[in-house]
């Protein structure tokens, strides 16, 4: 937390040793990469000689150079970790420190497992002029391949961490932890001085940039280890629900249509996302921010664990009654959806299941939005859905208000509860559109067809989730119930086979909706028998021309059978 002079906490810098004894497991770490001389490019002399100043800096800290850099456990888990000492030089980057850091995040993509970076720096070092400078770029080189390698990455942002070093990798993690009350941001108050923007304030503290998103966890110091582990075990690869263990599908009877279902979607008292995310969820890290400068409260997600399954969950929510108006009731803003993608790519780079929770009256569509990128922020989530390829499940729990729903529906398994209503636009605008009449909103209700009944028979969801008799408002916690096996079944069902499949499958389902089930099917086996007859006359005239239809090709059938979504298990070992 800060005061009004700063931060309220204690956040003197501590070494990198005593950093590596407070966050990983005693004993554990396992120093490398101690062996890369320190240039000096420009034989620097400030106060004293560039060397001299080294050597000063090395008889106080008692390490070589301002990050450390090894493998080491947390909570039993294997990672490799980069770790800064602001007492050497300000725990400034150099050649050596870019060089340690690139080093151990190429171990990290070799191992397999998570790269951990606590940071604590003023930036570039200036003795080392654009040597050092030019350490930004390889540093962040480096945390790319991590990404594109699918290796987990968080910064625990210490007291201070400015400069090149938060420009840099501080900033690539997928997830970012601060310390509470600490100083964080690209220039520090030096810096800012010597430009004078006239801002109203000197510092930025991690407090600061939470509000707006750009970070995603602020915690006191003594408090940093346990939420370090708990983001490393959720972003461990685990094995989906066991099918087999899974209770018989409840039967839906009785339902509702029309404006009954309206009314019933738009109970003040019905469970919203963060509800079932937390009944659902054995643990839950909220992430934060679009990383552009903005966090949409009606917009949450984060990191979950439900059952024994890790996964990725978004939701519209929104929020309490009293919350209502900073949640916008669920209506989405640009940001959120920049944030939705977000989460939805980072989802699809730890391959973790995806599961979204819909509920929204429709996207949040004033002015200011609209000059934000509204249709853009959409499209692009629509987009993302389509193309991942990581297992996700798509649960409607309200009102699925039109592309603002849509935004996050397109997954390989869409359940959507019994009293829960998706339209095009709401009955109301509906009838004003149609009727100049926003009071014929019930007929029209029952003319477009919104309730989860009419919805599954257009084939547009796989299954409509049971809810407690009246409404999930009326038994929050049955709801729950009745949801966790469906929802289990689905995430079992989406994690079969690859991933390539899975987005073929999504897309050939969407080009399916829209005709009639017995046309659909015939238009299907008519391409399926046309692709037939090609397959094999391509394949007759290869044999007369002595060559051989290639494995897997219209003759020799599928390359291999869907096989199960490849797992890992955690890195206890």
């Amino acid at each position: 937390m800060t005061t009004a002079n700063g931060p309220a906490e204690d956040t003197r810098p501590l070494s990198a040793r005593e950093w590596i004894e407070l966050l990983f497991d005693e004993g554990s770490f396992d120093e490398q990469y101690t062996g890369i001389p320190t240039p000096d490019p420009l034989r620097f002399e400030d106060s004293q000689p560039y060397p001299e100043r080294l050597e000063e800096a090395r008889r106080k800290t008692g390490d070589s150079e301002a990050v450390v850099t090894g493998s080491a456990r947390i909570g039993g888990f294997r990672v490799i970790v980069a770790v800064s000492d602001f007492r050497f030089i300000g725990g400034s980057m150099g050649y050596v420190v870019g060089e340690r850091v690139a080093h151990a995040m190429d171990r990290a993509e070799e191992a397999k497992i998570p790269f951990v970076a606590v940071t604590c720096s003023g930036g570039a070092r200036m003795q080392e002029g654009m040597v050092a400078l030019i350490q930004l770029a390889k540093t962040t080189a480096a945390a790319a391949r991590l990404h594109e390698a699918g290796i987990p990455m968080i910064s625990v942002l210490a007291n201070p961490t400015t400069g090149g070093v938060f420009a840099s990798y501080g900033t690539q993690a997928d997830v970012l932890i601060a310390e509470a009350g600490a100083l964080i941001g690209f220039a520090g108050p030096r810096v800012r001085a010597v430009h004078d923007e006239g801002d109203d304030r000197e510092t930025l503290y991690a407090e600061d940039l939470q509000g707006y998103g750009q970070v995603d966890l602020v915690a006191p110091r003594q408090q940093l280890r346990d939420q370090l582990l708990t983001v490393v075990s959720l972003m461990q690869r685990t094995a989906g629900p066991d099918p087999d263990r899974l209770p018989p599908p409840v039967e839906v009877r009785g339902q509702d249509r029309g404006w009954t279902v309206v009314e019933r979607a738009r109970d003040p008292e019905r469970p919203r996302a963060l509800h079932y995310i937390r009944a659902l969820a054995s643990d839950f890290v909220p992430l934060r921010g679009d990383r552009s400068g903005e966090d949409d409260p009606a917009l949450v997600g984060g990191l979950a664990r439900l059952g024994d399954t890790n996964v990725v969950v978004i939701g519209q929510e929104r929020g309490d009654m009293d919350l209502k108006g900073r949640r916008h009731d669920g209506r989405v803003s640009p940001a959120g959806y920049r944030k939705a993608k977000r989460l939805m790519l980072l989802a699809d780079r730890l391959r973790l299941p995806l599961i979204t929770f819909v509920d929204t009256p429709g996207a949040r569509d004033g002015i200011s939005d609209e000059q934000a990128g509204l249709a853009a922020s959409i499209s692009d989530c629509l987009t993302t859905m389509a193309s991942i390829t990581t297992p996700s499940v798509a649960v409607v729990i309200g009102e699925g208000g039109s592309g603002g729903a849509l935004a996050l529906t397109w997954a390989d398994r869409i359940l959507m509860q019994q009293n829960a209503m998706y339209a095009i636009t709401s009955p109301e605008g509906a009838a004003a559109i149609l009727f100049r009449d926003r009071e014929r909103a019930p007929e029209v209700a029952e003319a477009l067809g919104v309730s989860a009944g009419d919805i599954h028979k257009l084939g547009i969801i796989d299954a409509v989730v049971p809810e407690p008799a009246g409404g999930a408002h009326l038994d929050p916690e049955g709801a729950v119930r009745l949801l966790r096996p469906e929802l289990r079944r689905a995430l079992a069902d989406a994690m079969r086979g690859r991933g390539s499949q899975r987005r073929n499958r999504r897309e050939r389902r969407l080009r399916e909706i829209g005709l009639p089930h017995e046309e659909s099917a015939a238009f299907l086996r008519n391409i399926g028998d046309v692709l037939g007859d090609l397959g094999g006359a391509i394949g007759s005239r290869l044999r007369r021309r002595g060559g051989q239809p290639e494995a897997g090709g219209a003759e020799g059938g599928p390359a291999s059978a869907e096989t199960e979504h490849p797992e890992a298990a955690p890195s206890r070992t």
